[in-house]
């Protein structure tokens, strides 16, 4: 108990989960906070490949530029980060590549220089 309680402090401070105390339920945070515990909670298996869908969905926008420092900092610490997202800024803002998607099968593997809205939409039509 003492172990998880520890663990639970370091990334509540850590990501700055604001909540009252630490038995506070998780469903009467904010959408922001939910999103900062799901993180932690697999953070705390120590991966070296993370995989967030849709990881600021819902939440807003200062929720969003914390969850996006959280994922530069896990990447500068060496963890790979896949994402998926629907919010096409998004993905070209916080991507190195970008693999498109169009029934199910990958179109085109764009690196960072390729990133226009126009390339990775003219993949994602294709069959």
């Amino acid at each position: 108990r003492t172990d998880e309680k520890q663990i639970i402090m370091d990334y509540k401070n850590a990501l700055n989960v604001i909540a009252f105390s630490e038995s506070q339920r998780v469903s009467n945070l904010s959408g922001g906070n939910q999103q900062k515990i799901v993180i932690a909670k697999w953070l705390a298996t120590r991966p070296k490949v993370l995989i967030l869908d849709e990881p600021t969905r819902g939440i807003d926008v200062g929720a969003k530029a914390e969850i996006y420092a959280i994922m530069n900092e896990l990447t500068r610490e060496g963890v790979s980060i896949i994402m998926i997202s629907s919010e096409l800024p998004e993905i070209m803002n916080m991507s190195d590549r970008i693999a498109v998607l169009s029934q199910g099968k990958i179109t085109a593997i764009l690196n960072k220089d390729e990133f226009n809205q126009e390339n990775i939409m003219k993949h994602s039509i294709l069959s």
